[in-house]
């Protein structure tokens, strides 16, 4: 029978229906593939097996084939390895064997569900001399023996799957009736009514990755359809892109953690990632929670925002259903935004393992920095921090069934200057200019229209999103309670010293709120493991919160601040700390906790220096009036700013010799304070502490006594003036403290009293006793 009576057949409807990408794939057993080269196999008659129709093989139609023709004259081998998920099955490594056009068929059993043995027999010298050369088209020889890492079963059946769903139905009867006509030795019965799906499942099961793509480009290309041949080719290249850059994240962004803690140990990111409370909802002000305090919460966001996870901010529904391409993530100094972004990335590697539909680009601003004060475009830029993504053609960058996301991470170390109403426009990502008018053109949202854009930075008091862009705002909390002990378990492998850690912590309500950001985490662990390294695991952790709130302190002025402003001398780091130290005993004493515009503009420095460059003020809207918006500004935390407060009393009595409390009911020059001695601040200190009632200063209390400790002397010694060595006051001051709580003039306050004494290193028990 030829070819036209087969094309003449009644069609037959598919056994197997329709089914997704995943269930075909996991679908496919292994193949029994022989290891001896020389064997030839006769087959013997056998009963009807499975076949692609609806009804049992017809075997009047049945004609003997002394051999089977291969597809692929030039493959000898072709190895391929899935690493797509098997949903029913263990991953797989499948083994295609393609002989040449002088063997027996090595695609028997391939449709079929026998289990009969094959009988082997002697080749003969009539056996060669009858077969005849393949009327099957030549595939041609690839360029590498083995596939593209990129090459796996899951991205190649979706991929052909893909193109032909762009064709017309005529057209893909037309496909199957050509690969019929070319492949009749692969097939029971005509392909016709076959399900897609199953036809291409089919095809991997006897032809491989390789050569199915370059089968169906080949009868695409019979057909004319060059519209088709070029997406298929397309999504190849984008795939081999995909998985380079893939690797390139992994590397850069999966390795080790930067964690302050676990430097010395070079641990993985994964390993010691703990999950972060991010807010659907912004403008939410600072973490009001307080150890004495009862704070109210500051005219901020009143809605209780959602959790969302790193994987919601790029989820699939968001790409598809979401007009909005930009998103901030906005968050108060160390919060967390930066790991977040790692996060984000690993995320989405391990996502298009299984997706192979988008593109993720991170640009840093600390990298971008490079491009500054040239002419370069954005399709350079990215194309010099990935040079993988050159494969990649323009229209990849604008095609709309392969999103592209950039995250743009750390704003606030962007110096350029943000303006929206004076910018050229930049509609042409190909396009060369500065790099300060890509930045401002991305917050329009003029480049790249269908790309979705993540920004993060520190909450500003200057908004850098043009009034008429949409866009999306998240922010980043930190740690919620749980994941603070799961943090340090993860950062310490010895859980006997995790446990320690979070005994520590825990036994200071002050520290255990404070850890709600990362960067005081690191912090923690990092002197625990220093502490635990050189006096061993069962030495004696620091009582008091001086020292580490210091050590918070000195961390966002200078480590973090390095990255956004140039750097700054010992006089004008001092002089910023005083001026805000000021305000900050200013408000305390008030009970105040926000900051108003008239208070800010008395201080004398620049809110961009105490938000973004210092990170210790933070920016929020309120709306204390329909239609009426008002940004106010705070300290990071009741605590940071109680800690300032202290700061600003202690360098005053250090520098100046003077008392700042008895300043308000004297009035004397400056001079004449030159004299007191230490213990004098610390007298008035306790008398002003003890005659409020509600506490508001008994944080700060601990604080000025903790600073007189030598520990902390030593490390705030670069901020004082004066050559002469503080005087050691320890036993003084636990002496006046000893006498106030003996007194017990004010009994709610010795509670705080005795922290006072643990700030100053000394045993509680042991003091009052005494």
């Amino acid at each position: 029978m030829d070819y036209t009576e087969y094309a003449e057949m009644e069609e037959m409807p598919s056994l197997s229906g329709s089914s997704s990408p995943g269930e075909a794939v996991s679908g496919r057993g292994q193949q029994d593939v022989s290891n001896e080269d020389d064997d030839l196999y006769y087959i013997p008659e056998r009963r009807p097996s499975l076949d692609l129709g609806e009804s049992p093989m017809d075997t009047n139609y049945r004609h003997h084939m002394g051999q089977g023709l291969a597809p692929a004259l030039s493959y000898t081998s072709l190895a391929t390895e899935s690493s797509a998920e098997m949903e029913d099955e263990d991953m797989a490594t499948t083994r295609i064997q393609l002989e040449r056009s002088d063997s027996f068929s090595s695609c028997y059993s391939l449709d079929s569900d026998d289990c009969e043995k094959r009988i082997v027999r002697v080749k003969t010298k009539e056996d060669t001399v009858s077969c005849t050369p393949s009327e099957t088209p030549e595939l041609v020889q690839p360029t590498n023996q083995l596939s593209h890492a990129s090459l796996t079963v899951a991205f190649t059946l979706k991929a052909i799957c893909n193109t032909l769903g762009k064709l017309s139905e005529m057209d893909v009867k037309r496909f199957k009736t050509t690969l019929w006509k070319n492949y009749q030795q692969s097939f029971n019965t005509p392909p016709s009514s076959t399900d897609t799906l199953d036809l291409v499942d089919h095809m991997l099961d006897c032809y491989g990755l390789e050569a199915c793509l370059q089968i169906t480009q080949t009868i695409l290309g019979e057909m004319g359809r060059s519209r088709e041949i070029s997406f298929l080719q397309a999504l190849c290249i984008r795939n081999e892109v995909r998985q380079s850059l893939c690797e390139t994240l992994k590397r850069k962004y999966g390795g080790e953690c930067e964690d302050l803690a676990i430097q010395e140990e070079k641990r993985q990111f994964d390993e010691v990632f703990t999950d972060l409370f991010i807010s659907s909802t912004y403008d939410n002000g600072p973490n009001i929670e307080h150890e004495v305090m009862n704070i109210e919460k500051l005219d901020s966001n009143q809605t209780a925002g959602m959790h969302i996870s790193t994987k919601d901010i790029f989820s699939a529904e968001r790409l598809q259903h979401s007009n909005i391409r930009l998103i901030l993530l906005t968050g108060v100094a160390g919060s967390g935004k930066s790991t977040a972004v790692r996060k984000l990335i690993l995320d989405w590697i391990e996502e298009q393992s299984q997706q192979h539909n988008s593109f993720l680009f991170p640009l840093p601003f600390r990298e971008l920095k490079q491009f500054e004060g040239s002419n370069i475009s954005l399709l350079q830029i990215i194309r010099t921090l990935y040079p993988e993504t050159i494969k990649l053609r323009n229209e990849d960058f604008r095609c709309d069934d392969c999103p592209i996301m950039f995250v743009f991470d750390g704003l606030d170390d962007y110096s350029g200057k943000l303006d929206f109403e004076n910018t050229e426009l930049l509609c042409d990502h190909t396009e060369q200019t500065t790099l300060n008018t890509i930045v401002v053109n991305i917050l329009r949202g003029r480049l790249l229209y269908r790309g979705l854009f993540l920004v993060t930075l520190r909450s500003q008091v200057k908004r850098c999103i043009p009034w008429d862009t949409p866009y999306d705002e998240i922010e980043m909390r930190g740690f919620d309670d749980p994941e603070k002990d799961k943090y340090f378990k993860r950062i310490f492998k010895d859980p006997a010293q995790a446990d320690r850690v979070i005994a520590y912590v825990r036994s200071s309500k002050t520290l255990s709120i404070m850890c709600h950001l990362p960067l005081f985490c690191s912090l923690v662990a990092n002197e625990c493991r220093r502490i635990f390294r050189e006096q061993g695991t069962q030495a004696e952790l620091p009582r008091g919160i001086t020292y580490m709130y210091t050590k918070l302190m000195l961390a966002l002025i200078r480590q973090q601040r390095a990255f956004r402003a140039p750097d700054r001398s010992p006089d004008e780091e001092r002089d910023f700390l005083m001026k805000l130290g000021k305000l900050a005993f200013s408000m305390l004493e008030k009970g105040h906790f926000k900051i108003t515009k008239s208070n800010w503009k008395d201080t004398g420095i620049s809110d961009e220096e105490a938000v973004i460059n210092s990170g210790l003020c933070t920016q929020y809207l309120t709306k204390p009036f329909v239609l009426f918006h008002e940004k106010v500004l705070s300290f990071i935390h009741p605590t940071m700013q109680e800690y300032l407060a202290a700061l600003y009393a202690f360098l005053s009595f250090v520098n100046q010799g003077k008392n700042i409390f008895e300043q308000q009911l004297k009035n004397k020059l400056k001079g004449m304070f030159k004299g007191q001695k230490p213990m004098e601040l610390y007298k008035s200190a306790v008398d002003r502490s003890l005659l409020c009632e509600d506490g508001k200063l008994d944080i700060f209390l601990r604080f000025l006594f903790g600073m007189s400790l030598q520990t902390n002397l030593d490390i705030l010694q670069p901020l004082c003036t004066l050559s002469t060595k503080w005087p050691t006051v320890t036993e003084d001051a636990a002496a006046l403290i000893r006498k106030k709580i003996r007194e017990n003039q004010y009994s709610c306050r010795n509670l705080n009293l005795q922290h006072c004494l643990e700030e100053l290193g000394v045993c509680v028990s042991e003091a009052v006793s005494s």
